[in-house]
């Protein structure tokens, strides 16, 4: 199996899964981060994860929005976490696979895609 380009994940739906679909293997898991800008592997290996800082409550909170129509578009719902007010995480995992599968990756390239106002530096 070759590992998908960023281009070739953008243009991919996610595909429903009820748990007839098992997971990726460590190895599949990290090539296919590598297409993915930004994200990291959990220790365990069965999430990914992007984080942000927000301009501001409200951007966070926008971003969101914008993700979970993205999300109902594709089938497919990431955790979202918002703390201290503009500190913004997404994890990604299938649940029905217990695990990693291309359908995280997917969305994680259309998450990239988003734009959200970042707090300046």
């Amino acid at each position: 199996m070759s590992t998908p380009t960023l281009i070739e994940l953008t243009s991919k739906k996610c595909v429903p899964c009820e748990g007839d679909v098992p997971p990726l293997s460590p190895d599949e898991a990290k090539a296919l981060l590598e297409a993915v800008a930004d994200w990291s592997l959990s220790h365990d290996g069965q999430r990914i994860r992007r984080e942000w800082i927000a301009k501001n409550f409200m951007a966070g909170i926008d971003f969101f929005e914008k993700v979970a129509a993205l999300a109902e578009s594709e089938g497919h719902h990431p955790d979202l976490h918002l703390e201290g007010y503009r500190n913004v995480a997404i994890e990604l995992w299938t649940h029905a696979a217990g695990g990693l599968t291309e359908n995280d990756f997917i969305l994680a390239a259309k998450i990239n895609e988003i734009p959200i106002q970042l707090k300046r530096h």
